[in-house]
């Protein structure tokens, strides 16, 4: 009976783990951008400044 080759699994492991990292990666790069965040305007934070300053 041979004996399990237990490098060869681990490295297959390893390049299944690493594989999956990759996609996983990929997925997270091409999730699409969304703009569904409220529009922020810096007016207010400005008009706060100058009544600070007078």
């Amino acid at each position: 009976m041979p004996t399990p080759n237990y490098s060869f699994e681990k490295r297959k492991r390893e390049l299944a783990k690493k594989a999956a990292k990759e996609a996983k990666r990929l997925r997270k790069d091409n999730k699409p951008v969304t703009t569904d965040a409220p529009n922020i305007s810096n007016e207010p934070v400005a008009e706060a400044v100058e009544e600070t300053v007078s």
